[in-house]
C-alpha cells in the first residue's frame, strides 16, 4: 500500500499539495489558479476525477485564491474551520463548505485527515495528517515555532512537507523592514533552516521516507543551502526541496521496497534511480 504525494506549488506566491492513494486523493490548500493545478497535475499524469476534497489551512491568500474556481468546477467540498471561514473575503457563492474541528478525524474514501493547531499569525491556523492504511504524510508549513501539536505528529511520518521558510543570516542582512522581519521570526510566523533542522534531527522517525522542503523564501533562502544542511542528518530519508515555480516529482510513500513489483505490475508507473514513482494515469 503507498501514498502518492508532490508538492504543486510552495512559496509565498502560492501553495498547493497533493496527496492520494490509487483511488482517491485531497489537495491541501489551493493558492494557485484553477488552469495551474490542472497543468501541473496533467504534466504528473495525476487526475483531478481522484481528488475529493480540499483542505484548507488558513485564511491567507496564497493558500486559497485558487479555491473558489476549482472547488465549484470539480463539484469538490472545501473543508475549513469557521475561524478561518469568516476570515476569509472571497466569494465562495455555490462551493460547498464544510466545517472541521482540531483532532477529529475526516474520511474521504480510504483517506483519514486531521486537522491540528499550530502557531501562525491567521485566524484559527491548522496543519494536517493525512494518513491511509497506518502510512502517514504530514503537512507542517505557515508554522511560527514547533509546538507540542506539531512535534507529536511530525513523529508519526513516513513523509513531510516541511517548512524551511528562511535562512537566519540571509533574512537578518537582507531588505526587509525591522518589522516584517520581527514577523517572520516571530512564534507566530514562519520556520527558519534552523528551526525546521532541529525538529528533523530530534524528532524525524527511523521509517521517515521523504521530506519535502516547503515554503521557501524567495529573498531570504537558498535551495542549494538548504537542501545541503538536510541531508547532512538525512540518513535513509529523502531529501526534496519543494518549488515556487513548478511542480515536484510524484514520491511514493510506504513500504516501497515490500510492494515494489506489485506498484509496477499494477499501477502505470515511470519510475527513477531514487525510487521516485510518477504516475501515468
Amino acid at each position: 500500500m503507498q501514498l502518492y504525494i508532490s508538492s504543486l506549488n510552495s512559496g509565498s506566491n502560492g501553495n498547493c499539495y497533493y496527496i492520494g492513494n490509487e483511488q482517491e486523493a485531497i489537495l491541501v490548500d489551493v493558492g494557485i489558479s484553477c488552469r495551474e493545478v490542472e497543468k501541473r497535475m496533467l504534466r504528473l499524469g495525476l487526475t483531478m476525477e481522484k481528488v475529493k476534497a480540499i483542505f484548507i489551512s488558513h485564511e491567507h491568500t496564497d493558500h486559497i485564491s485558487g479555491v473558489p474556481v476549482l472547488a465549484k468546477k470539480y463539484n469538490l467540498p472545501v473543508y475549513i474551520t469557521a475561524g478561518t471561514r469568516q476570515n476569509i473575503k472571497l466569494s465562495w457563492e455555490n462551493v460547498l463548505v464544510k466545517p472541521f474541528q482540531a483532532y477529529k478525524p475526516i474520511q474521504i474514501g480510504e483517506l483519514s485527515i486531521t486537522g491540528f493547531p499550530k502557531f501562525h499569525d491567521a485566524a484559527d491556523p491548522h496543519s494536517f495528517l493525512v494518513d491511509y492504511q497506518a502510512i502517514k504524510v504530514g503537512i507542517f508549513t505557515d508554522i511560527g515555532t514547533p509546538c507540542d501539536h506539531v512535534i507529536r505528529h511530525f513523529a508519526q511520518c513516513h513523509a513531510a512537507f516541511l517548512e524551511t521558510n528562511y535562512d537566519e543570516d540571509l533574512l537578518e542582512q537582507g531588505y526587509y523592514p525591522q518589522q516584517l522581519k520581527r514577523r517572520i521570526r516571530g512564534d507566530k510566523g514562519h520556520l527558519s533552516n534552523k528551526q525546521a533542522l532541529d525538529l528533523f534531527k530530534s524528532y524525524k522517525p527511523s521509517f521517515m521516507n521523504h521530506i519535502l522542503l516547503s515554503h521557501l523564501s524567495k529573498d531570504n533562502n537558498c535551495p542549494k543551502l538548504v537542501k545541503e544542511l538536510f541531508t547532512t542528518y538525512a540518513d535513509s530519508t529523502e531529501i526534496i526541496v519543494a518549488s515556487r515555480f513548478e511542480e515536484s516529482l510524484v514520491y511514493s510513500v510506504g513500504n516501497a521496497g515490500a510492494n515494489a513489483d506489485k506498484i509496477k505490475r499494477e499501477v502505470p508507473v515511470k519510475v527513477n534511480k531514487k525510487g521516485q514513482y510518477t504516475l501515468l494515469f
